[in-house]
Formats: structure tokens, C-alpha cells, sequence
């Protein structure tokens, strides 16, 4: 591996101006301004719940945003992972020693609170660059650069980011997962037994024609870095609903789909969301009265009406369970959105859950063509 990463630092959003996003994702979701830098026709707003941070770049300058790129794209989206590295410049030269673009060489940023050395890279997940940050010698909220923003605490519905997921064009998960690893260290994650790490999970749908691929890739031993998550559709499946196929032509190509953002208490920050103006996908009506459903609810010692009401999905056994809902489009273009998960035990993704997704944003597409 040339440039393990350690941590996960921010997630970086690139929006025009005017775009509504950072006051919805500290509206509706509960993340708190923590630092801003306006210069060189940039907004860039940082925003924390918990360990997880959005930056939120807004507007287009004549020079790059600190510590990202603008990636020049013709709709906004989640645009760059940052991750804290050992040596930011030793990584950039080992990455372009393997062949990869480096359009932001090493560069270091120093304010009174201490310096930071970033470079950014190109990733081979479509709109996606991967900035390398070494900041070691800061001692501030966030970066050099930036001011403080003062907030009051936020309602803690979200502790860290749980896992990343892109979109990814048929047959192409066995290249990006060879090259996560070579580059950042990633490792192939078994989400079943068994499972050849050239063929992930498959899971079908209910009915009918659809499915995805999932291949899950953990990070180093000791890291602290999400799950990556990539999803592509199976081979042959020509519906237009397809929802990876949707977000590949409605985003322009591969990226960044959705963030799984861990809550202590998913029933606690549905509630907030849904009561903050927040969407959530519904899911299918038939979900909740599967064989064995409200049983295996009940064993999580949780109620199935309520789960039914406010959207939420469960999946597990044997004590370990696995709760998740997800949220339309944080966009106009229906492109990215936002997962909540919440582990009991549960350490995967739930097939089960997965096909609910999948059916849920078939059915929403559906509903958007026939208004």
C-alpha cells in the first residue's frame, strides 16, 4: 500500500451558490457549524455531528478550494474524501509512483494555530478526488485557513460516519477494489460466507429484473476509517429505475451515492428528522408484514408499529441486529442522499434491507415519473 489512511477526516460537498445544502444538513439532520473560510470566490463551510464532518464548498474560484478541487461538474454532489495520512507529501509521491494524478501537489497552509501539508489526488471512481492531509503540527477546531464558527450543541442524533458507499459502472468493483488496496490499503470485507471478493454480494430483487453487487472494503488495521462500500448493477439489468444506473446518468458518472451516518438511537433521530421537515424513503408496504418479521422486531425489543411508521428497517438474529432508514435526495438532481444506521450486535448490511432499499427507491423513482 503506498499511502494508508488513518482517518477520515471530512467528506467535501462542492454546491453553486444559494444551494440550500448547508443550512439542511444542520436543520434537518443536526450538524453544527464549526469553521468558515470566504476567499477567492469560495464559501467553505465545515459542519460536525459527533466525529463526522461535512465541508460544504460553495461557488467557483479562480484557484481551487483549500484542501479539495473543484472538480468542474455539472451538478453538485459529494466531491472528496479527505484522510489524515502520515506524510502527506512521501504518500502523494508514492501514489504518483503507482501511476495516479496528483492535480493539487503537496502543499502546506499555515495560520496562527499551527500548519497543515495536503495534496490531492484523482480517484478512478468517476467525479471522486481523495485529498491526503497531514496535520500533525495544528492545533485548531479544524484546519489552517479557517476561522471558528460559534454554535451551541447539536441534538447528537449522529456519532460518525458508519460506511461510504459509490456508484460504480457494471463489472468495474474488482479494478476499484484493487486499487483502493494498492493506494490507501483497503482490504476486501466478506458481507457472506464464502464470498469471492471478484463477485461481492449479490442481491436480487424481490420481483422482476434488478439487483446490486455490493463489494465492502475495510480499511487498515487500526485505522479509523469507514467502511467502503461499492455498488454497481447487475450485469443485463436494462430497467431504467435501476437506482445505480439513475445516479451514474443523473451524476455524470461514478461517485459517492450516500454516506451511512451512525446514530446511538435511530428511533430518537428519525423523530427529529422527520420532525425537523427532514424525507425519508418509505419502504414498501409489504416489508413490515413479511413471515417473521414482527417477531425478529420484537426480539430487538423494539415496537414494529413504530418501526413501520417512521420508516425504519431492521434486519438480524441472534441477538444482533441491524437498523437503518435512508432520506431522499439531499439534491434537486435525486442523486446523493443520507443513510442512518444503528448496530446492535450487527456488523453487515442485511440482505433483507438491502432489497427494501432497493424496492423503496424503485418505487420513489416511479412516483417522480408519474408527477
Amino acid at each position: 500500500m503506498a499511502a494508508p489512511a488513518r482517518r477520515l477526516c471530512h467528506i467535501a460537498f462542492h454546491a453553486p451558490a444559494g444551494l440550500p445544502l448547508a443550512r439542511d444538513l444542520q436543520r434537518l439532520f443536526g450538524f453544527q457549524p464549526m469553521a468558515v473560510r470566504e476567499a477567492d470566490g469560495w464559501r467553505q463551510l465545515a459542519l460536525r455531528s459527533g466525529d463526522a464532518v461535512f465541508l460544504v464548498n460553495e461557488g467557483a474560484g479562480p484557484a481551487e478550494p483549500l484542501y479539495g478541487l473543484d472538480p468542474h461538474h455539472a451538478v453538485p454532489s459529494a466531491t472528496n474524501l479527505c484522510f489524515d495520512v502520515a506524510d502527506a507529501g512521501a504518500a502523494a509521491r508514492a501514489l504518483a509512483a503507482l501511476g495516479c494524478s496528483v492535480p493539487v501537489p503537496p502543499v502546506s497552509v499555515r495560520d496562527e494555530q499551527g500548519t497543515a501539508t495536503y495534496a490531492v489526488i484523482s480517484s478512478p471512481a468517476g467525479n471522486l478526488s481523495l485529498t491526503l492531509l497531514d496535520r500533525t503540527g495544528f492545533c485548531g477546531p479544524f484546519l489552517p485557513g479557517f476561522r471558528p464558527v460559534p454554535s451551541a450543541p447539536g441534538p447528537g442524533w449522529v456519532s460518525h460516519v458508519d460506511h461510504l458507499t459509490l456508484a460504480c459502472t457494471p463489472s468495474s468493483s474488482p479494478k476499484l477494489m484493487r486499487w483502493f488496496h494498492d493506494c490507501l490499503g483497503f482490504h476486501h470485507l466478506p458481507l457472506s460466507p464464502g464470498e469471492d471478493p471478484e463477485l461481492g454480494l449479490e442481491v436480487a430483487a424481490e420481483s422482476g429484473p434488478g439487483g446490486l453487487r455490493l463489494t465492502a472494503l475495510r480499511a487498515p488495521t487500526g485505522s479509523a476509517v469507514p467502511t467502503l462500500v461499492l455498488a454497481e448493477s447487475l450485469l443485463g439489468v436494462t430497467s431504467r429505475q435501476d437506482q445505480v444506473e439513475q445516479f451514474l446518468a443523473r451524476n455524470g458518472g461514478p461517485g459517492l451515492q450516500h454516506v451511512g451516518l451512525y446514530t446511538p438511537n435511530i428511533m430518537k433521530a428519525t423523530e427529529g428528522v422527520v420532525g425537523a421537515g427532514g424525507q425519508l424513503l418509505t419502504p414498501p408496504e409489504a416489508y413490515y408484514q413479511q413471515p417473521g418479521k414482527e417477531k425478529q422486531i420484537l426480539a430487538a425489543g423494539l415496537e414494529p408499529s413504530l418501526l413501520a411508521r417512521q420508516g425504519v428497517l431492521l434486519d438480524g438474529d441472534r441477538g444482533k441486529f441491524l437498523l437503518q432508514v435512508f432520506t431522499k435526495s439531499l439534491f434537486a438532481e435525486d442523486t446523493f442522499f443520507l443513510e442512518l444506521i444503528q448496530r446492535q450486535g450487527a456488523t453487515g448490511f442485511g440482505q433483507g434491507n438491502i432489497r427494501a432499499l432497493w424496492q423503496s427507491v424503485q418505487e420513489q423513482a416511479a412516483r417522480v415519473q408519474e408527477a
